[in-house]
């Protein structure tokens, strides 16, 4: 089987076009190809299929093999693939709210639903910036989901580890919840993700985000993603973690979000209530998979 090893920001995962290749059982073969000692190594498996709806359909499976909504670095990824090996034929230019036209696009199937995305081409015609229309965030607790009544959960206390934190959940299409603290390279990540990501307050588990607000227009973000561990960067987690601090007043809707790997820029646009993030995208090499 040829894969294609590909990272947005080090959120890396092992990329199949399944235009061409075959995958009998994904979830087994996320698990194989994840592992950091006897695989390839990776933070999951992305499958690039072909769609009837869009021009491509994303599957992703987190490194313990379940099955994922959406990734945001995941899809800059898989458009940059998309474009680079002609796996579909890219759209005209598109216009990112705020920003310059991109100079082509593409229509990606998801599980959170059919997103556009804007590519910026450089001289070599290779993708090196996607800005992605991520949808309008979802704040209702029953659609997150998380067990709690009301129209929103901010700030809200949650029991975890001995103490009391106060949380602020958004799905982006999959879960995310959001703390914000002063300190976050202090916390020991390791230990209170795997605590939160289980918690009995979320049926289907969730992403878990520790934020710092350096000022109204800049974040920093540490994420333990559900299923994977600790990660450089969460694309999903980053548009969440705008909109938890854009919720409870503590920065503006355009911003910028440090991540271990990397930055990506943020606008949660008041004009049609979507998400546009935009950041690089990178292919690191190819190879072939013997088997699982």
């Amino acid at each position: 089987m040829r894969f294609t090893k590909m990272h947005g920001l080090g959120n890396d995962y092992v990329y199949v076009n399944c235009f061409a290749e075959q995958v009998a059982e994904p979830a087994k073969l996320a698990r194989a190809v994840s592992d950091r000692h006897f695989g390839i190594g990776s933070d999951g498996l992305i499958l690039i299929c072909p769609s009837d709806k869009a021009d491509v359909r994303m599957r992703i499976f987190n490194a313990d093999g379940s099955e994922a909504e959406m990734c945001g670095n995941g899809i800059r990824c898989v458009a940059k693939y998309v474009y680079d090996h002609r796996v579909a034929k890219a759209g005209g230019s598109y216009l990112v709210p705020g920003q310059v036209s991109c100079a082509a696009s593409l229509r990606v199937e998801t599980a959170r639903g059919i997103l556009t995305v804007g590519l910026t081409i450089d001289d070599n015609d290779k993708v090196q910036q996607v800005c992605v229309n991520m949808g309008e965030p979802i704040l209702a607790p029953e659609d997150i989901p998380v067990n709690l009544h009301g129209e929103q959960v901010v700030e809200e206390p949650i029991e975890v580890g001995g103490g009391k934190l106060l949380m602020t959940c958004v799905s982006m299409g999959n879960p995310h919840v959001v703390f914000f603290s002063e300190n976050v390279q202090d916390i020991e990540l390791d230990k209170l993700g795997p605590l939160i990501e289980n918690h009995d307050l979320f049926p289907n588990r969730i992403n878990v985000h520790f934020v710092r607000v350096e000022n109204p227009s800049e974040l920093t973000i540490r994420t333990w993603e559900r299923g994977s561990g600790i990660t450089l960067a969460c694309g999903t987690g980053a548009c969440a973690c705008c909109v938890a601090a854009v919720l409870t007043g503590r920065c503006g809707r355009l911003c910028s979000a440090h991540l271990p790997g990397g930055d990506l820029e943020l606008n949660w646009c008041a004009d049609d209530n979507c998400i546009y993030m935009t950041g690089p995208a990178v292919e690191v090499f190819e190879g072939t998979w013997p088997g699982v």
